[in-house]
């Protein structure tokens, strides 16, 4: 363990890049190998969409990083957080516990928050158009949502007590847990059902992006699947029932243009998922 905290204390953002860019290339080609759903459509196009959001992602989550990391130290100096409280334990569990209460607050709670606040849902809606689900579409968040979601993990930071290192390790296990549990993979079942229990598995988020409710209002989690279990909010649905999308932009002019994911948070309200 004194190795990992070692790296991850100072891992250079050139690894941290690597592991992005490896994971979706991985990732993109386990999944033409062995697709779960034959796609018709033009895949390096629906690319480029969804890399500009992630490249997005990572200018709004590199700017505002010194927030992350001053958050981070000020916890240290002044023993602030629920990991600063608990008595000294292994090293192997503090950081399962950090890793766990991490994900509650940076993932399970942030979204699900956006599904039930309609000023935050018509950003993280962008995410929800998409109606071919792949390893790409992992970092598909309008640069509102990304604002969003980096200030619920630096509340996170701060709630938890967590060290930097802490906090690099979650956000590199994050990127490829949703790059792993987006990507368009066809897993055995079974092994998919087991897998459940503990991480977020494909088939389980791909019934998150299922276009109607119920099912939409389900499986928020990113990394762990416990926070699903424990709140009810785990669903199942047989894979051949899924269709991916949202029904408020059913249009593939509103969907697979990114002028128009732009502007969709800005755009009149429409009937659908949140009425």
């Amino acid at each position: 363990m004194n190795e990992i905290i070692a790296y991850f204390s100072t891992i250079p953002s050139s690894h941290r890049s690597l592991i992005l860019v490896g994971g979706i290339t991985i990732f993109w080609l386990i999944e033409n190998a062995f697709p779960l759903f034959q796609f018709q459509y033009r895949k390096w196009q629906h690319a480029s969409i969804n890399f500009f959001f992630t490249f997005t992602t990572i200018v709004i989550n590199f700017l505002m990083a010194f927030i992350l990391i001053k958050t981070a130290h000020w916890t240290q100096v002044n023993h602030f957080g629920l990991l600063q409280w608990l008595p000294k334990m292994n090293s192997w569990l503090y950081a399962i516990i950090g890793l766990l209460l991490l994900d509650l607050i940076g993932a399970y709670l942030v979204h699900w928050v956006e599904h039930k606040m309609p000023l935050l849902w018509r950003f993280h809606l962008i995410h929800h158009t998409d109606t071919w689900i792949d390893t790409t579409s992992a970092n598909r968040h309008h640069p509102g949502e990304s604002v969003i979601r980096f200030a619920f993990t630096t509340f996170g930071v701060l709630l938890v007590g967590s060290p930097m290192w802490l906090v690099f390790l979650y956000q590199t296990l994050s990127i490829v847990a949703t790059q792993f549990n987006h990507a368009n993979i066809r897993f055995p079942k079974k092994i998919d059902t087991l897998l459940s229990w503990i991480i977020v598995s494909p088939d389980m988020h791909k019934v998150h992006h299922h276009y109607k409710l119920p099912y939409t209002d389900s499986n928020y989690g990113n990394i762990f699947s416990v926070w699903d279990h424990l709140f009810g909010t785990f669903k199942t649905m047989k894979n051949e029932e899924i269709v991916y999308g949202v029904d408020t932009h059913p249009k593939p002019e509103e969907h697979n243009q990114l002028g128009n994911l732009l502007q969709i948070p800005f755009q009149p309200k429409r009937k659908g998922l949140q009425d």
